[in-house]
């Protein structure tokens, strides 16, 4: 690996860590990173989707006791354990079952960065008019999801595979819309990234396997490094900055970065 080609590496992985637990689409983040960089090859789709995983480990780390509550809660039969680990399954079904059957697909569209471009604008104007007409909130615990709103929030997650959408914003503001209060919201965005993105990257490493060689390894590990490490500095402090700030300060983000994106492809 040259010395540019470890920089731009570097570069996507502080990005990754920095961007995934924002409603901005770190993905969407990723491909306009890497078209600015030329970070181009056989392993640049691969690269985004195992990326991700790094930054989503981090969260693993930072909410470790509460797993393992929960997994020991499960395995006592406790009711509100069990309702988590079903609510937690039934959500991540949906992007399972879509993602095989959408796996080329996704892949071509990591490919464009005119698609994260306006979806990054559609993405800012849907979170200001949900952060407008969301419901009160009525439910305050993940274990309180009935198993319907645990299968319709896994769906809102599936949006996301558009690149520029943002998984985080688009299940919790699938959440918010179905009267889920937002710190309950945000928690089950992170917890339910871990089997998602896990799943995502078995299958992409599987399909890929034989297109990589070792310079491609290489690149992909030291990211996935940098991407857990930097997430693992800043997950604490960037959900505070969601909890006392809200989402509109990032709606206004996407639509800025969209609207520069835009000008820079089709102008410059």
């Amino acid at each position: 690996m040259d010395q540019n080609s470890l920089i731009s590496v570097i570069i996507l992985g502080v990005i990754e860590g920095l961007t995934e637990f924002l409603p901005v689409s770190s993905t969407g983040h990723l491909i306009l990173a890497a078209e600015l960089l030329g970070f181009k090859g056989p392993a640049e789709t691969t690269f985004k989707i195992v990326v991700q995983l790094g930054a989503i480990l981090a969260v693993l780390v930072v909410y470790a006791q509460r797993f393992i509550g929960v997994g020991l809660g499960a395995l006592q039969a406790r009711p509100a354990d069990i309702a988590f680990v079903r609510n937690l399954a039934l959500a991540v079904l949906p992007a399972m079952v879509i993602g095989v059957f959408a796996y080329d697909a996704i892949k071509l569209m990591l490919e464009n960065p005119t698609i994260v471009a306006v979806m990054l604008i559609v993405g800012g104007v849907a979170i200001l008019i949900i952060e407008r007409i969301a419901p009160p909130p009525v439910i305050h615990g993940i274990e309180e999801l009935s198993w319907k709103n645990a299968l319709l929030i896994g769906l809102f997650q599936c949006v996301a595979m558009i690149p520029g959408v943002s998984r985080s914003g688009a299940t919790i503001m699938g959440s918010l819309m179905l009267g889920v209060e937002r710190k309950t919201a945000a928690e089950f965005t992170f917890f339910l990234a871990a089997p998602t993105m896990v799943a995502a990257t078995a299958y992409d490493l599987l399909k890929s396997w034989n297109q990589l060689n070792f310079e491609d390894f290489a690149g992909i590990a030291i990211g996935f490094a940098v991407a857990f490490l930097t997430a693992l500095l800043v997950v604490k402090s960037l959900i505070a900055v969601v909890g006392r700030y809200g989402f509109a300060p990032f709606a206004w983000y996407r639509i800025a970065l969209g609207s520069a994106a835009l000008a820079f492809l089709y102008l410059m």
